[in-house]
């Protein structure tokens, strides 16, 4: 099963990803700079990320998968600094 997720972070800050194998346990490629840097060493103690599937497909190509994610990342707008973890597509206001 290939899966387009949401992590949620508990700044409110998101990432979208995807998965080509639908592993319950995969939590994506976030920078891990970007996301500690958001938070203090006490915060760090007790984190708590939610992971929500998006969109699944039994079907669908690689190229399928990666247009959209693309399309989810836009529509959530994770690719803005404010909002979300995602750097690709870059950016733009």
């Amino acid at each position: 099963m290939k899966v387009i997720y949401k992590i949620t972070y508990p700044n409110g800050k998101i990432y979208i990803g995807k998965d080509h194998t639908g592993t319950l346990l995969y939590f994506g490629s976030v920078s891990r700079e970007l996301v500690a840097k958001d938070f203090t060493l006490e915060e760090r103690h007790d984190f708590t990320i939610r992971k929500q599937i998006l969109w699944e497909s039994e079907m669908a190509t690689d190229r399928e998968v990666n247009q959209k994610e693309v399309e989810l990342i836009r529509m959530f707008s994770s690719n803005n600094p404010t909002v979300g973890y995602n750097r690709w597509p870059r950016y733009v206001p």
